[in-house]
């Protein structure tokens, strides 16, 4: 005879792996640490490859004023410029993916929580009709 009870909580819990769990499990078999500081060097990696690709751009949308303008301006100072707008971009990129990311680890840990006692739920409801 089929536990009807049973039959629920292994209908909800395999439409949770089927979804949400995927993400859910993929997260969790980090620690917590470990998952927030690779996000974050990647959203860097990311950042680093947008911010050259956005330079690039600068430089070459009017390349011939530029290359005139160079032997005018103070290298140093546009060097020192380039690095502090980087930094800058970097960093806030670098704030934003880490408050993103906790955010999420905190959720999923949450979420995998509630999974784990659904899991120990259907446990003991086999363990109690095996007893029983």
């Amino acid at each position: 005879m089929l536990n009807e009870e049973r039959v629920v909580l292994m209908t909800k819990m395999a439409s949770y792996e089927a979804h949400e769990g995927k993400r859910c499990l993929a997260i969790g078999s980090y620690f917590r640490n470990d998952y927030i500081g690779w996000q974050v060097l990647k959203s860097i990696i990311s950042a680093t490859i947008a911010f050259v690709v956005v330079f690039a751009m600068y430089i070459f949308y009017d390349f011939e004023v530029f290359m005139t303008e160079i032997y005018k301006m103070d290298l140093l100072e546009f060097a020192k410029s380039v690095l502090f707008y980087y930094l800058g971009t970097v960093g806030a990129y670098a704030l934003i993916s880490y408050v993103v990311y906790t955010v999420r680890y905190r959720r999923a840990s949450r979420s995998l929580r509630a999974y784990y006692i659904n899991l120990h739920k259907l446990s003991a409801m086999y363990k109690s009709e095996k007893n029983g």
